[in-house]
């Protein structure tokens, strides 16, 4: 549970950070920060277990998670722009 809720604010927080590092605005409030960190950081785990950066059992820290929901957020918005 503790992790859980841990996920959630480190989320909040690198998702916040995504929003703000990239250029342009997003209408989303805090949850879809949360959203967008959170799928950031299981998106990086997984593309770093893929190129051998995690071991099994280890997760992206703070700056994986970042760099993974700046990822995230890019290519929301060039789906978004597709679809417009």
């Amino acid at each position: 549970m503790l992790s859980l809720i841990w996920s959630a604010i480190i989320g909040i927080i690198t998702g916040a950070l995504a929003r703000f590092i990239t250029p342009g605005k997003e209408k989303g409030g805090i949850f879809f920060s949360m959203f967008l960190g959170i799928v950031g950081a299981i998106g990086f785990t997984l593309l770093g277990r893929a190129l051998g950066l995690y071991e099994e059992g280890e997760s992206a820290g703070f700056f994986g998670a970042l760099i993974g929901s700046i990822i995230v957020l890019l290519i929301y918005r060039f789906i978004r722009k597709e679809n417009a």
